[in-house]
Formats: C-alpha cells, structure tokens, sequence
C-alpha cells in the first residue's frame, strides 16, 4: 500500500509499505480521509519527541472496513466508521475507570516515541482494534468525520469544568480547537463567551460560531476589558488552548475569584504561573488529555448540525501531495486551518 512516511525530521516519503497486521480483535480500515492535526505539524521537526521517524503519522480519521479479525463480531466488511485515535492495549485502573485517555498503556495513532511505534492513517490502510470503532451517521461524508476527534477534544476540554447555565467563559485561543471550544460553550449553555487571539480572521471565525466578544490578545487592556464585561469580576470559566506563559497568565487573570480553568494547549513543555493569584483567588486550574467517551456525542452533532465543521476545512488533497501541505502548515501560511489527506 501506499503511506506517506515521516522518514527523518522535516523529510517525508510517499512510498509503497507492507499492509498492516490485522490481530484477532482488530480489524483493517481503507482510510478515506484523514486531518492533518497541528500535533503532527509540530512534531516533524522533532520539538515534540512524539514523532521520532520512520513513522506513519495521522489519527484524524474515517473510512471503511476492509477486512475484520477471527475474533471481531459486531463490525462487517463495508461498514463505515471513525475511530478514536487512543488505543488501550490492555485493562487498568483508569480505562477501568472509565478514563481511558489516562491509561498507562494508552498508545496513539501515529504516534512514535520511546516507549512505542504506532503507525497510522496517512496510508491507504490502517489497523485499529474493534474497541476503538464509532459508526457514522447517515448523511456524514467521511471528511467530516475526520474531524471528530478534534471535536471531541474540544468537548472534553469544556466538559472538565463544571458550569452553570448562563456562566461567562473565555476562550485563550482560537484556532480550529478553540472554534470547537466556542461551539461546545454555546451548547452547554454559557451565556456570554469572549474569544481571544492575535489573528484577526480566527476571531472572526469565533464571532460567526456563537462568541459574543471577540479581543485581541496584545490589547494591553484586555484583561480590564474581559472584566468589564463580566459584572467587573472575571469570567467564570477560562479554555486555554495554546499553552505557552503569556496565554497561561491570561487565562488565569481573565477568570473571578473562585473561577475555573481548563487548559488543552501544551505548546511549550513548562510555563510560569502567577502562583499567589492562582491560590489567593482559589483558582481551579486543570489539564485536559485528548478525550473520553465524547466521540458518539460529537459525531451525532456533527451530522445534525448542531457543531459545524466544514468551515474548517482549508483543502482537501491526495496523500501524494501531503508533503507539501505539511511544509505549508509548518510554514504557518496565513487562512490555513485544517487540510484533509484523501489516501
């Protein structure tokens, strides 16, 4: 089959690789379509150590089933699914739990690191356990589909801190994640949401999918504006989806006494916090890993409507030229935001 393979940093091949090994409870999917997520542009350079080559990247996936294991029984040749991209390869404490993102023997599609190798859907095949399968609602393309998986990260983010109808939020962050982030907000019933970012145009797009307020990050004032807005207190709740000091510190301040804040972004693998504000203002600040259990949510939204997606797309294109889409992505080519690898 053909795959495209991160063969060092910065170099990729499109090439011909053996098809996957299908295990008893796997089954062997025909990728139909597959997102380019910005962990994956990040990671060819090797900044992230979670992509060391050779390795077959790509978890934000759909497709059809292909062939199934001797031991899968509720999934049939031609059936239409999406997966989600954390593999458990065996039962613990937290996937017992029912948090499975939190499993020590959690691996990720196309993920490489030094505990593991897990190619994944930037190929024309790709092997997946049964465990891991979502069917599709009728009507979803499958490039719609692909985005599931960064919708429910964004689900997840939101559902880690508890609210209350009409509670103001604010949105660090704003993009494709972050638009999700605003969307869930609004499902979950805030009532004024704030999104900030430096970019213009993503606040634009934050405006059009249910943000009340849009501000830019390097206004000097923001935060005397965010409190302006929320009764002169701060918001209720913060999403943080960029993770570096600056946007760190202005969730932190953005939030009341007693607020609460999600973080997903993790761009840099240490940051400062205002420590006697976090603990004088009894701020509850708390990471979100991937998701939980909100695919079949995310995909009935999807297909309704209710979450909007294909305004995220920037291009759909053949894995042959991913590579160049890749470098556009690296390059952090002004308008770009999700590009879609048709396999």
């Amino acid at each position: 089959m053909k795959a495209l393979v991160l063969k060092e940093y910065k170099h990729f091949s499109y090439e011909d690789v053996a098809l996957p090994e299908v295990g008893p409870e796997d089954v062997l999917i025909e990728v139909k379509a597959c997102g380019i997520c910005g962990s994956d542009v990040h990671g060819v350079d090797g900044s992230t150590g979670r992509r060391i080559p050779p390795i077959i990247m790509g978890h934000e996936a759909s497709g059809v089933i292909e062939r199934v294991g001797s031991a899968v029984s509720e999934w049939r040749v031609g059936d239409r699914v999406t997966f989600d991209s954390t593999v458990v390869t065996r039962p613990d404490f937290y996937s017992q739990k029912g948090v499975f993102n939190l499993s020590d023997y959690r691996k990720v599609l196309g993920v490489s690191c030094d505990e593991y190798r897990q190619h994944g859907a930037f190929a024309e095949y790709v092997a997946v356990p049964q465990s891991t399968l979502y069917r599709l609602p009728e009507g979803l393309s499958f490039e719609q589909a692909a985005m599931t998986e960064p919708v429910s990260v964004a689900f997840h983010a939101v559902s880690l801190v508890p609210s209350e109808i009409n509670d103001s939020a604010v949105v660090v962050g704003c993009g494709m994640i972050g638009l999700f982030v605003v969307q869930a907000l609004r499902i979950k019933g805030c009532g004024k949401i704030i999104a900030v970012d430096l970019d213009q145009s993503r606040l634009d797009l934050a405006l059009k999918f249910g943000a009340d307020h849009a501000l830019k990050s390097d206004d000097p004032n923001i935060i005397e504006t965010i409190r302006s807005l929320t009764h002169g207190r701060g918001a209720d709740l913060a999403i943080e989806v960029v993770g570096i000091t600056p946007t760190i510190n202005l969730a932190i301040n953005s939030v009341r006494k007693g607020g609460k804040i999600s973080v997903i972004g993790n761009l840099s693998e240490k940051v400062e916090i205002p420590l006697r504000v976090l603990v004088t203002r009894q701020i509850t600040l708390v990471g979100s890993c991937a998701s939980a259990g909100e695919y079949p949510a995310c995909l009935d939204m999807i297909a309704s409507g209710r979450v909007k997606v294909d305004e995220m797309m920037s291009a759909v294109v053949p894995l042959a030229e991913a590579s160049a889409w890749f470098e556009r992505l690296y390059k952090g080519e002004p308008g770009l935001m999700k590009v879609i690898v048709r396999p």
